[in-house]
């Protein structure tokens, strides 16, 4: 019998003699991760716990992002207690009778409930689920945010933080019962047989070390080859990838790469010694549409090449529609609805799925009729460039122009949608109306002034008429004050007098749905959807005319989205606002936008209302952005 501290689904390991901060391989330098205290786990909000530095390359942590200003340090990886309550509820104990699943499923969760710590918003992240997955097959787990989804993907990896428990409950890949086996035979494990790609790939990623570099250890670790056979592996997978030119590719650090191309070196770290199941934790949330068919292409041809299965983390339905054979529906750690995915997508049996399959937003479903704004905002010849500088691989980089030689106009209590893959220059175009950076060429006039002839007092002036809100909540919100001083202090710094901004403050919480007492709590209490409100709200208190929002919604499930879009459509109506929205989902923008504007290289090469723009597009790469929308079909059958 194994000893009891290496039991059970959190694979704590063993400190590092020598004090540097390594794997507990002794084969891979870690970097911090950004985290946040782990007492504010999962069922609190979205996106929450520590990071934890990873046994392995290919399954590198349990959180997602946090503030970069309040990094967690990272822990040794620990052993259980030898008489802790998970010892004794996950029973360590050989022979063939416990340790054999059925011969069919590849991965077989049975009964698993994982506990949260005190102060969560229930007793447990999971409760209960069971869950198969079978050579070849793509299972998808969908859910809102806090729904579990994640803690059962990494309690399937045995990567649980030591604060969360896994109570009772069997999880057994390929027949063999995880919990019996010692952190070194799970190393060994991981990458080999099963492997974790994540939502995340800057953060998973090694900030210092060369993509060429991290698949090389990744392959290493496990005693693969020399350091020959282990360079055209890297290659091998680089081109299956089907990332350009792998050769110079492999000695590029992860920060020189596309979101996109991220991901996919995350996929083939994931793949290096082909697992024969793959756990993807909501791969392409953050991507933009051309993008995420791409991955969703790959995962595929994967499934067909190698048989491998998956297992896919989501809360996207259009994605389900593309890849899933079967639908797992969670819902505050229980599973509410299961099923063939043809039947779960077009007739649900619970009220959950229900609901949440109607709060997916529908492509060009906005009516509208045509009116005529005085311009608020008018833009002329606008361009941007990043100068050409040196690299470490080239000489000199080639210049980037973000935006070139751009033309619109905002109407007072309009909204703007902007579209275009990532690094299309959207964001660079919010943030030079935002006044955050400064153009190369052209001209604003804003409200008739002329924006690039301000400077100091006079641009400090204007500022509070323009405000921006960002797509991350958690990172944009300081996480060591209080809502108060988050909402206010621009105000005050403005020159509104203290009480008066309180005065705001209040009224600000009610618009946006918050009660009163949020204004003393930290951001961390607070869901992803309820941080995003504080960002709105953080605007509305400068009683603005005009916000930029950079994809506010992007990293929110859908109800959660649905309910942030209503209310910056009711703050539209209500204050009479005018809004610049960017975002990725074509979807979202043809719900919220009165105009769209598609923006490709730095230039808009189409503008128009979304039922022109996304049912007559006359630019092909319109067409191709369309084209590359996930659950089309379904879309279609849903609207009939």
């Amino acid at each position: 019998m194994p000893d009891s501290s290496e039991c059970g689904f959190s694979d704590r390991g063993r400190g590092i003699a020598d004090g540097r901060n390594r794997d507990p391989a002794r084969v891979v330098h870690q970097l911090s991760r950004p985290g946040r205290p782990e007492l504010h786990l999962l069922g609190l909000h979205d996106r929450s716990g520590a990071h934890h530095d990873p046994p392995e390359l290919v399954a590198v942590g349990v959180s997602r992002h946090g503030d970069l200003r309040d990094r967690a340090r990272p822990e040794p990886l620990r052993g259980c207690p030898q008489h802790g309550a998970q010892s004794q509820a996950i029973a360590c104990t050989g022979g063939s009778a416990m340790n054999r699943g059925h011969a069919e499923a590849l991965l077989e969760i049975r009964d698993l409930s994982v506990s949260l710590p005190r102060g969560g918003d229930r007793g447990f992240a999971v409760s209960g689920v069971s869950i198969t997955v079978a050579p070849g097959e793509i299972v998808c787990v969908v859910g809102e945010s806090g729904s579990g989804k994640s803690v059962l993907a990494n309690a399937a990896m045995r990567l649980l933080p030591p604060s969360l428990e896994a109570k009772s409950g069997r999880i057994l890949f390929e027949g063999q019962d995880l919990a019996v086996l010692s952190a070194e035979q799970m190393r060994e494990l991981r990458g080999r047989r099963m492997a974790m790609i994540f939502q995340e790939p800057m953060t998973a990623l090694n900030p210092v070390l060369t993509v060429g570099e991290q698949i090389d250890e990744a392959l290493a670790v496990h005693g693969f080859g020399d350091s020959t056979t282990r360079g055209k592996r890297v290659l091998e997978l680089l081109e299956s990838m089907h990332l350009p030119d792998p050769g110079t590719l492999r000695g590029r650090y992860p920060f020189q790469l596309s979101g996109g191309q991220r991901q996919r070196v995350m996929i083939a770290m994931a793949m290096a010694l082909e697992p024969r199941l793959l756990i993807a934790d909501e791969p392409t949330t953050a991507l933009d549409v051309t993008t995420q068919a791409q991955v969703l292409s790959l995962i595929r041809e994967l499934r067909q090449r190698s048989g491998i299965g998956v297992l896919f983390i989501t809360h996207d339905f259009g994605v389900v529609a593309d890849l899933a054979d079967r639908v797992v529906v969670m819902q505050t750690g229980r599973v509410v609805e299961a099923g063939p995915a043809s039947r779960v997508l077009e007739a649900p049996a619970d009220p959950y799925t229900r609901k949440l399959i109607a709060a997916v937003p529908r492509l060009a479903d906005r009516r509208l009729q045509a009116q005529t704004r005085e311009p608020l905002l008018v833009i002329r010849g606008l361009s941007k460039q990043y100068a050409a500088r040196r690299s470490f691989f080239k000489r000199e980089r080639a210049g980037v122009r973000a935006v070139d030689d751009v033309s619109l106009e905002i109407g007072r209590g309009e909204t703007l949608g902007l579209v275009g893959e990532s690094g299309s220059g959207k964001t660079t175009l919010g943030q030079i109306v935002a006044r955050l950076i400064e153009p190369d060429g052209g001209s604003m006039r804003f409200d008739g002034v002329d924006l690039g002839k301000l400077r100091g007092r006079a641009l400090r002036a204007l500022r509070p008429r323009i405000q921006m809100v960002f797509q991350d909540p958690f990172a944009s919100l300081n996480p060591r004050h209080r809502i108060r001083r988050i909402v206010t202090e621009s105000a005050i710094l403005a020159g509104v007098d203290p009480e008066e901004a309180n005065r705001r403050l209040l009224e600000t919480l009610e618009r946006v749905g918050l009660e009163a007492s949020a204004a003393d709590r930290f951001p961390h209490e607070f869901s992803g959807g309820q941080r995003q409100r504080i960002g709105i709200a953080r605007a509305l208190v400068m009683r603005p005319e005009l916000i930029v929002a950079d994809e506010p919604v992007s990293a929110l499930d859908v109800s959660v989205q649905a309910q942030v879009l209503e209310l910056l459509e009711q703050i539209r109506r209500d204050l009479g606002l005018a809004l610049l929205f960017i975002t990725h989902d074509l979807r979202v923008a043809s719900q919220l936008c009165d105009r769209v504007a598609v923006m490709q290289r730095g230039r808009i090469v189409e503008i128009g209302t979304p039922g022109t723009i996304f049912r007559q597009p006359a630019h092909e790469y319109t067409r191709s952005l369309i084209a590359a929308i996930p659950g089309q079909e379904w879309e279609i059958r849903r609207a009939a």
